[in-house]
């Protein structure tokens, strides 16, 4: 490694993250991962909000193994959502897609310029070179990003792809005929 590189590089900030490692430890005592493959068991590969009010395992049912969730801000499906079900679709056994944005989401209360303004007001960092890809209306950005995975040309002719809203609120799915 050059002198650059080593000036570079910082000790793990242990004190800040001591709640995490700590909840690894049990993690790794319980031995739940053991069996775990990189398979998707279910077949099935969410979009969604990187919201933390989120679970997605919970909101679907499934357990840990049983599903690939792919998260971003407002659940948009960007070249990187693509890349990732191009990989998961041939080598990690996934069929099935579903975008789940949700209600009361951050990127559909305010336009591009409304996000960029907070941040330089909060922070003083413009972000205007940013793309945040906020939505007035989360049904026509569903349609969209639905209609995006399934005319893909990289990806099975064969995957089935839906789209539903997750109420924030009630954990309701409403599914979306696209």
């Amino acid at each position: 490694m050059s002198l650059e590189r080593t000036a570079d590089l910082q000790s793990f900030p242990r004190d800040s993250f001591a709640d995490v490692l700590a909840a690894n430890e049990a993690y790794v005592a319980s031995d739940d991962h053991a069996t775990l493959t990189g398979w998707a068991a279910k077949e099935l590969a969410v979009i969604t909000c990187m919201d933390s009010r989120i679970d997605p395992l919970a909101v679907l049912g499934m357990s840990p193994g049983d599903v690939k969730i792919l998260r971003n801000a407002g659940a948009r499906v960007t070249d990187d959502v693509l890349r990732t079900l191009v990989l998961a679709t041939y080598l990690l056994g996934v069929t099935r897609v579903l975008v789940m944005p949700h209600t009361d989401c951050k990127m559909a209360s305010g336009d591009e310029v409304d996000i960029h303004e907070a941040i330089l007001e909060r922070a003083g960092v413009d972000t205007r070179s940013l793309e945040i890809r906020t939505v007035s209306d989360q049904r026509a950005a569903l349609i969209t990003d639905v209609t995006r995975v399934r005319s893909f040309p990289l990806l099975p002719a064969d995957l089935v792809v839906a789209g539903a809203l997750l109420n924030i609120r009630t954990g309701h799915l409403e599914p979306l005929d696209i």
